[in-house]
């Protein structure tokens, strides 16, 4: 599971490690049909029903470490550029129920949400946070623009708020992450 594409904020993999490095020798990714069909899709699909040609059999090596059947899910925020994220779950087994896939991509669609950047910051608390990366104490930046000791700190309470950062430094660092400053 990879939450944010390319630069994930959130990644997990409990994949059989064996898995893992014949995959990365071989270098499976930019072939794999499952991969494919995350870069380009939103949503879920069985990996029996991915419509992607799979020329070098990743799919049928991936059963000789048990991972017999699969499921893809990818999520994108809006717009072109929007945080795209995914996951790829397999079973020995059997294929994933219907009610499997509706969990696990519920549960992806939460955390592709949690992680993504707040849109509603303002011009005013986006300032502040850029000033507390910087290294300003709240009475120079309170000083620098102008504006009194208490809205600083609203504002920097306000961007902590819509950023889930616990410090103004969290804030600033998680502003940083996401591309806002």
């Amino acid at each position: 599971m990879r939450v944010g594409f390319a630069f994930p904020v959130a990644e997990a993999n409990t994949l059989p490690s064996e898995w893992v490095n014949r995959y990365t020798s071989k270098g499976y990714m930019m072939m794999d049909p499952v991969i494919r069909w995350v870069y380009s899709n939103s949503g879920t699909v069985r990996w029996s029903d991915i419509p992607v040609d799979d020329p070098r059999l990743i799919l049928q090596d991936a059963k000789k470490f048990d991972l017999n059947y699969g499921l893809a899910i990818s999520c994108q925020g809006e717009g072109e550029d929007g945080q795209r994220s995914f996951g790829s779950f397999c079973r020995s087994d059997r294929e994933f129920s219907d009610d499997e896939v509706r969990i696990l991509h519920q549960i992806m669609g939460e955390l592709h949400e949690s992680f993504s950047p707040p849109k509603n910051l303002t011009k005013a608390e986006l300032e502040v946070l850029i000033m507390v990366k910087d290294g300003l104490l709240m009475k120079q930046i309170a000083d620098d623009l102008g504006i009194s000791l208490g809205a600083v700190k609203q504002r920097l309470k306000n961007a902590k708020f819509k950023l889930r950062a616990k410090t103004s430094s969290h804030a600033a660092a998680l502003a940083i992450q996401f591309g806002l400053i």
